[in-house]
């Protein structure tokens, strides 16, 4: 007797639909891919009780004929993909032809279509229970296709009891909406829930350029997320060469009119959303990611994120992005996930760097300083009451950062520090400070409340898009022998002194490292030997110059072992050994790509930290004043090295509100 025997074909399309249909939110998302490989202009989605009892999708797409219409619900049938080669460079959101037939096998399934470019007046509607076909007829239709999925899973109840809430069902559905509709957003969305719009976006347009694309994704994202403060991102690179998987290179060769230039399978682009400093997340639910197009989920492109931001970004928060990363499709493999959630790609090490130099560079740019308007002598004195007027120049010259010197206050001459201390209940002397870096934050809108004096309305900036370093600051006082408190055409804005001495310290240490100098290193009294396993050892050996300009003394002691004989000053390491063996682990768990600076900077930031202004030292007015300018020079002056905030704004309209003055 034999024992192996051929499955029938309802119970095979109920196992593919277990591996295609987790949830309501999966048949959202078969039915919008779909709709969007077949080009539609419009999707809308409506659901009831969480799409346990009804999910309907409707698009004005290419639609299907009457044949194909009966074709889609066999297995592995699809218009996307003809042959073996094409699963090397998949451009469409779909292509296994598993969705419909694995959807129609659990389900009391609807599917009523008309062929956008056919001769027919009327359109084919096919009724499916349970995978049985039960009737196919002729139905008035507009162009495009519906599908109508009720009661998902009442064949297998075993399935339908793992079913969560229904609200917790209708929010995995609105999450995967959002994440279509922030990918396309010339597409007008519609959501229904329970026969309430929730949302109803209309179709932004975008054109090719790159620009056209941000701006329409900003409003798109606006639209579904509120306002952030959000970069925009436009970085393209070269990779190194091309990589053909064997599968690709005996497609071209065949097809060689179908091969793509090889410019663009060498380039790859990088473009969107980041949030700026400050814009930041507990958890990953803000991060939106996509290769070409698709949301995916990667681990090695989340660690780019964080390193891109790295001191702009808190420990334990995380960035706030909308990114599209556009790759050639065969240096990508999307076919690795039975939800084609996650994809691998082929050079993972060398599109990580890149993801991770754009957000960086996005971050410098977002400080680059401007050009300098043009002085105005006329503007550079003011009156202080009925004092004696006081003359700053808002043109301030750009100096070199000063070398790191004296631990207490390596910024400030030491004239300086015999200045009176400044008394929290005595305000310093208003003093306009200019500060030069642009970076393009969206600020709050014009305030047009009654309750705002027209002098107030006359300080605003003119353009909505002045950053705070890039405003006139005139220094009013200190609260509490720590926040500085300033006064710009805008409002209020707060400095902490320690955060940004910490910054200005960090940036100046780091500098003095990559032009080649060391870090302190102080001798061991008693060397230690650290025997390592042959992988940490190999590892360890290849940064050992890179550690010795840190101050780690660390040296080859035979194969597998290595000789510490000094550490940096600061480093108060009780076990000397535990901190060789914590050193390695954190190198390896920022990867191989990462650059070795990277641990410098956690080294460096722990000297800051012992030699900033701590939060008790009481700082003259020139001395909060050259603070101040040397925060301005900083590459990255909006956060400290551990990611906090080094400035706080607190524009007219907060404080009206506030004060209950406008609404």
């Amino acid at each position: 007797m034999n024992r192996i025997r051929l499955l029938p074909e309802h119970v095979a399309n109920q196992i593919a639909a277990g591996e295609v249909v987790e949830r309501p939110a999966s048949v959202v998302k078969e039915l919008v891919e779909n709709a969007l490989d077949a080009l539609a202009a419009r999707v809308s989605v409506e659901i009831q009780a969480g799409g346990r009892s009804l999910v309907r999708g409707t698009d004005d797409g290419a639609g299907m004929s009457r044949d194909d219409a009966l074709l889609c619900l066999e297995r592995h049938a699809t218009s996307k993909i003809q042959r073996a080669e094409d699963l090397a460079a998949i451009a469409t959101m779909g292509f296994r032809g598993e969705a419909l037939p694995s959807i129609a096998s659990v389900s009391r399934f609807i599917l009523t279509t008309r062929e956008r470019d056919g001769h027919s007046p009327e359109g084919t509607q096919i009724i499916v229970n349970g995978g049985k076909i039960a009737e196919v007829k002729a139905a008035g239709s507009a162009t495009g296709t519906s599908v109508e999925v009720r009661q998902l899973f009442f064949n297998l109840p075993a399935r339908r009891k793992f079913l969560r809430t229904e609200e917790t069902e209708a929010a995995h559905i609105q999450h995967y909406l959002t994440l279509a509709a922030l990918a396309y957003a010339e597409v007008a969305f519609t959501f229904v829930k329970d026969g309430r719009t929730i949302w109803q976006l209309p179709a932004v347009k975008s054109g090719a350029a790159v620009s056209g694309r941000i701006d329409a994704l900003r409003e798109r994202f606006r639209a579904l997320l509120g306002d952030e403060k959000l970069l925009a991102v436009n970085f393209s690179a070269s990779l190194a060469e091309d990589f053909k998987p064997e599968a690709a290179e005996m497609f071209e060769t065949a097809h060689p009119e179908n091969s793509p230039t090889p410019d663009a399978k060498s380039q790859i682009r990088i473009w969107g959303l980041i949030g700026a400093p400050g814009a930041s997340r507990t958890t990953r639910d803000s991060q939106f990611v996509y290769v070409n197009r698709r949301p995916v989920e990667n681990r090695g492109l989340n660690y780019a994120l964080i390193e891109g931001y790295h001191t702009s970004l808190m420990k334990g928060r995380y960035p706030v992005c909308c990114l599209f990363l556009e790759i050639d499709p065969a240096a990508v493999d999307v076919n690795i996930h039975p939800a084609k959630r996650e994809v691998k790609f082929h050079r993972e090490f060398e599109i990580r760097k890149l993801v991770g130099q754009a957000v960086k560079e996005t971050l410098l740019a977002f400080h680059a300083e401007p050009e300098k308007p043009e002085t105005n002598p006329g503007a550079e004195t003011q009156k202080r009451g009925e004092g004696q007027t006081e003359t700053i120049g808002r043109s301030v010259e750009t100096k070199p950062a000063p070398e790191f010197s004296s631990p207490a206050l390596p910024n400030f001459p030491e004239k300086l520090k015999s200045l009176p201390v400044v008394e929290p209940p005595n305000p310093v002397q208003q003093t306009p400070l200019r500060m030069g870096f642009a970076p393009a934050v969206e600020s709050a809108p014009s305030m047009k409340s009654a309750g705002t004096s027209p002098s107030a309305i006359s300080q605003l900036p003119s353009s909505a898009t002045t950053p705070l370093l890039n405003v006139p600051l005139r220094l009013v006082g200190v609260i509490g022998k720590l926040y500085v408190l300033l006064e710009s055409d805008r409002g209020l804005v707060l400095l902490d002194q320690h955060a940004a001495h910490e910054r200005i310290l960090f940036e100046q240490m780091l500098n003095r490292i990559e032009q080649g100098g060391s870090a302190p290193s102080q001798k061991l009294l008693l060397p230690e030997t650290i025997e390592l396993p042959p992988r940490d050892a190999q590892f360890l050996r290849e940064q050992l110059a890179v550690l010795g300009k840190l101050g780690v003394g660390l040296s080859e002691f035979g194969e597998r072992t290595f000789l510490l004989d000094a550490l940096p000053p600061f480093v108060k390491a009780a076990d000397p050994r535990r901190f060789v063996f914590d050193l390695v682990d954190e190198l390896r768990a920022a990867g191989r790509e990462v650059n070795l600076a990277r641990l410098g900077e956690h080294t460096v930031a722990k000297t800051v930290c012992r030699h900033a202004v701590k939060a008790n030292d009481p700082l003259g007015g020139l001395e909060l004043e050259n603070l101040v300018e040397d925060l301005r020079r900083c590459a990255m002056p909006y956060t400290c090295p551990h990611g906090r905030p080094t400035l706080i704004e607190m524009n007219y309209r907060e404080l009206e509100k506030k004060f209950g003055r406008a609404q």
